[in-house]
């Protein structure tokens, strides 16, 4: 660990605790104990109010009412920062005003030659799905919907929810327990637990007209949840090895419900499992459509005779 890392984690770490000794930051960095003394005197030296207790127990501890210093950031620590907010760009993120002024305030932090990389990295870099046309890093032209921000700051008080939304202009409303809170091919997904069906659902937040806790003396335990599901889950039956270009062209669409597992580091070969309902007509055209759209560069592992035979359909109609 660089020895301006180190100050700045060992700050941190005497922040959090009410009292530390020379022996304890030695311990926990594994740093000699000249190092140690010579980093704490550093901080001291650099207004953090650190006070000695004498004798054979004594220590250091940090003067009450007392703020900490400001935090240090190296180069690359201060692009890595910029470049992840690069990379989320125009992708319907909640909390994006506050995104903005914590890049303003980073803005404000640095030297002007820090500055002028960061402009010139604004200027080269282009991420998926960033507008090339308005790149800003400070644009809030993409906010996500209305409902995203309350639906977090209500999950994180408890996940059993009543969720309201709009289906074919009909109002309907669900309990349900939230497993979890994702964003698909540009669109955030609630995965639920339907406490009134008893099974699992997924309902696009675009969707949400509102959204509360679900406050009721008798419902389904974490556990009991759980359990339901575990039952209810469907057996896989169609299991797929993706190479690079299978790959690249999952990444381009798939529907919703299926993922892949990369098998190496390097995210070039891959394995997709999941269930087919081979008696829905409608999931097995877009199956159907799918798999041919993913290209030869796939071995199949396992498959529905019912998906083959309609890729086989499929194929000799482009080749009669």
């Amino acid at each position: 660990m660089k020895k301006v890392e180190r100050i700045n984690t060992i700050m941190r770490y005497i922040n959090n605790r009410a009292h530390f000794t020379i022996t304890e930051i030695m311990q926990e960095f594994n740093i000699s104990r000249s190092t140690a003394i010579r980093d704490i005197r550093e901080i001291e030296a650099m207004g953090m109010p650190l006070v000695a207790e004498v004798g054979r127990d004594g220590g250091y501890f940090v003067m009450n009412n007392s703020v900490l210093p400001t935090v240090r950031f190296t180069d690359n620590e201060i692009k890595a920062l910029f470049i992840a907010f690069m990379a989320t760009r125009n992708q319907q993120l909640p909390y994006l005003k506050s995104r903005q002024s914590l890049a303003e305030k980073l803005l404000g932090l640095i030297s002007e030659n820090q500055q002028e990389s960061l402009v010139l990295l604004n200027q080269i870099f282009l991420f998926e799905g960033t507008n090339p046309h308005n790149p800003d890093l400070l644009d809030l032209s993409d906010l996500p919907h209305p409902m995203l921000e309350k639906l977090i700051q209500l999950l994180l008080l408890d996940r059993y929810l009543l969720i309201t939304m709009e289906e074919e202009k009909v109002i309907k409303s669900y309990p349900i327990y939230l497993l979890h809170l994702y964003r698909e091919k540009s669109f955030w997904l609630i995965e639920g637990f339907d406490l009134m069906g008893e099974n699992q659902l997924i309902f696009p937040v675009d969707n949400l007209t509102n959204v509360d806790l679900y406050s009721t003396k008798q419902r389904l335990s974490e556990k009991k949840i759980l359990e339901k599901l575990s039952k209810n889950e469907k057996e896989i039956n169609l299991v797929l090895e993706l190479g690079p270009k299978a790959i690249a062209q999952f990444k381009k669409y798939h529907p919703l419900k299926v993922s892949i597992s990369y098998t190496n580091p390097y995210q070039t070969t891959a394995i997709l499992k999941t269930f087919i309902d081979v008696n829905n007509a409608e999931e097995m055209a877009e199956i159907t459509n799918w798999l041919l759209f993913l290209g030869g560069d796939l071995k199949v592992m396992e498959m529905p005779k019912e998906v083959l035979q309609g890729i086989q359909k499929r194929l000799f109609l482009f080749c009669p």
